[in-house]
């Protein structure tokens, strides 16, 4: 059973950087399509970065472009985002997902995806 684990959230100022990090366990890490996900308060959740199991074409959302960086290590077994100028607005837990099958389809929904972490928390704030 695939099972992920985010880490690397905190508190952060405005214009900041933080980097998270999802470590995948008892599956096949390398066969994965990645996604980053994010939740704020009284919001519905977001996409935010996908990377395919294959190929090298990231996929970000617009609030994303330019300032966050999705990457991954197949042997670590670990996917990245790399966050900077961070705004308030980024504030959101964030969570890790997989995509167990092949298919390279709606990667940037959410529903695509079929393993979730337990999600990080991402504060912007002076």
């Amino acid at each position: 059973q695939v099972m992920l684990v985010e880490s690397g959230g905190g508190l952060v100022q405005p214009g900041g950087s933080l980097r998270l990090s999802c470590l995948a366990s008892g599956g096949t890490f390398n066969m994965y399509t990645m996604g980053w996900f994010r939740q704020a308060p009284g919001k519905e959740r977001e996409f935010v970065a996908t990377i395919p199991w294959v190929g090298s074409k990231t996929t970000y959302a617009d609030s994303a472009k330019g300032r966050f960086t999705i990457s991954r290590d197949n042997a670590k077994n670990t996917t990245y985002l790399q966050m900077s100028s961070l705004k308030p607005e980024d504030t959101a837990v964030y969570y890790c997902a997989a995509r167990t099958s092949r298919f390279l389809v709606r990667l940037t929904a959410g529903s695509s995806y079929d393993v979730w972490g337990q999600g990080t928390q991402v504060t912007v704030s002076s």
